[in-house]
């Protein structure tokens, strides 16, 4: 990995982990660093936005286009970052049910 996913850049993703990816939880301490590294490089690869220099990097491209499964930790941590940020995110409620919004009207077809 030494040639691949060369960048000067560090990568941020303040919309989804405002405080780092370390903090969140969601990433081990190397798998943040390895984001912040290469993770603009990652994003850069997947956006057709940069050519692939190395083998490592044409099979990374494939991951992302989901030709075969991610088998380096490379591709093993973009694609746990590409699932983190498209899944929407989960309601709880204390009471286990649905939860209601307030001020909005049941406008139902009903016979009052």
């Amino acid at each position: 990995m030494a040639d691949s996913f060369a960048t000067t850049n560090r990568f941020f993703d303040n919309k989804h982990y405002p405080r780092g990816f370390s903090r969140h939880g969601d990433f081990t301490i190397k798998e943040a660093q390895l984001l912040e590294r290469h993770g603009y490089a990652f994003n850069e690869l997947d956006l057709s936005r940069r050519e692939p220099v190395t083998e490592e990097e044409r099979q990374f491209i494939e991951v992302c286009r989901g030709l075969r499964e991610p088998q380096t930790e490379a591709e093993r941590v973009w694609s746990k970052y590409m699932t983190r940020i498209k899944r929407p995110k989960r309601f709880h409620t204390l009471s286990g049910g649905k939860p209601q919004m307030e001020g909005v009207e049941d406008y139902s077809d009903s016979d009052d």
